[in-house]
């Protein structure tokens, strides 16, 4: 019978401040101690339950708290493995016949826009159904390719160097791996940023960083992922308002390998990031996997060519994520003043000033990018003015009309109420 967990597994409510506190304590060590499957990083925002990333069965393994769950991700130190990704997103974008895929690659477009740019081509992730094959032999070497119909797109990590090839046009990317980066990854190691992660376990790392009193952590018993025995370790928001339902983890009960990830919206429905391994090994991947060699007549294009100091593009220190962690009071990225957050655990908002005059409606901004924004705004008015909230089934922006954007994974309504707030 699959472990249940009881109510001491939750952080806050019963349980004594010990208790929580060894909680809070477990989930900084996992969000610190993991290493991600492919350091090369890919990024999305997902969906679909796909039935092929769990097989059927209810394991009978050991009972396990969520405490310890959370103790054996930490611990977790897989350094070699190979397999098979599957990853599926719904945002609940408007269907604009592609447009809406067409519209992230270009505003993550680098340089001179070359095809085989991971800043670039990683955000097709962002939408439908992809697969992925990876491979990774300790923190100098991994491999990840997107399989697509009748081409490969590939990233590959491998020592100081690394290489994005799009065989669709034959265009190589050049990059350097920054030697310091890469938490926990040892001296020499290297790891590149891009936009999106994409594995299961860069998933839960990026979730664990949000558990802390506001958040109920528990174990929801067993399953079978890829033909491993694993247990669902289940992150939910005890706070209304938030957009996110739950976040589904299968562990890998031998390794401590995050095998699947599932996050499901508050309002229902099919989820919106769903990523799990089809298949698994943790044998050695051959090192001729990690060997690449720009193809006769290929362009190649290096990145100090490409622009290196773009947002989001591979090799730059301070991406997005790193300018908002922190920033409160201070100058938000790309020159945006002012950046706050309000509130606390999952509702709290992100807000600043762009210094203009709020969002421009679809017939003032013209052509594909004013369809886009037409689409799925939503005006609204309260005590801090008016104001056009754009939404997705995870994450809400509202921008008022005298410039202020006011962002998080919450609902509208709480965002209107934040806005309120701060007025």
């Amino acid at each position: 019978m699959a472990p249940k967990a009881s109510d001491d597994t939750t952080t806050g409510g019963e349980s004594t401040g010990a208790e929580a506190d060894d909680l809070r304590l477990g989930r900084r060590k996992a969000a610190r101690y993991i290493v991600p499957v492919t350091v090369i990083g890919v990024a999305a925002a997902t969906i679909g339950l796909v039935p092929a990333l769990a097989d059927s069965g209810d394991p009978d393994l050991p009972k396990i708290t969520a405490q310890q769950l959370l103790d054996k991700i930490a611990a977790s130190d897989v350094q070699q493995l190979s397999g098979t990704v599957k990853i599926s997103t719904d945002l609940g974008l408007p269907d604009l016949g592609g447009l809406e895929s067409g519209l992230l690659s270009g505003a993550t477009q680098g340089g001179d826009g070359s095809s085989a740019d991971p800043s670039t081509k990683l955000t097709e992730l962002a939408s439908g159904t992809h697969t992925l094959r990876v491979a990774a032999d300790g923190p100098d070497r991994q491999k990840l390719s997107l399989l697509e119909d009748a081409a490969e797109y590939s990233v590959i990590h491998n020592g100081k160097d690394v290489w994005g090839y799009d065989s669709a046009s034959n265009e190589v990317y050049h990059s350097t791996a920054d030697e310091n980066s890469g938490e926990g990854a040892g001296k020499g190691s290297g790891k590149a940023e891009t936009p999106v992660p994409a594995t299961p376990k860069e998933l839960t790392e990026d979730a664990l960083k949000a558990v802390d009193d506001t958040t109920s952590v528990t174990v929801d018993g067993t399953v079978q992922v890829a033909g491993r025995d694993a247990y669902k370790l289940l992150v939910k928001p005890k706070q209304s308002g938030s957009t996110v339902g739950a976040i589904s983890v299968a562990v890998d009960a031998k390794t401590g390998l995050p095998l699947k990830f599932t996050l499901t919206p508050a309002s229902g429905g099919a989820a919106v990031v769903d990523a799990g391994f089809t298949q698994v090994s943790f044998a050695k991947p051959a090192a001729s996997t990690f060997d690449f060699t720009a193809p006769k007549g290929a362009k190649v294009t290096e990145g100090d060519e490409a622009g290196e100091s773009a947002p989001g593009h591979p090799g730059r220190s301070d991406d997005l994520a790193k300018d908002l962690e922190g920033a409160e009071g201070a100058e938000g990225p790309d020159g945006l003043d002012g950046l706050n957050v309000l509130g606390e655990g999952w509702t709290s908002v992100a807000v600043f000033d762009t210094g203009g005059e709020g969002m421009p409606s679809g017939a003032e901004a013209g052509g594909d990018l004013g369809g886009f924004l037409g689409s799925f705004g939503d005006k609204v008015t309260g005590k801090f003015g008016s104001g056009t909230v754009f939404s997705t089934r995870l994450i809400n922006a509202l921008m008022t009309d005298d410039g202020k954007v006011y962002v998080g994974a919450v609902t509208k309504d709480a965002l209107v109420k934040a806005a309120n707030a701060a007025k």
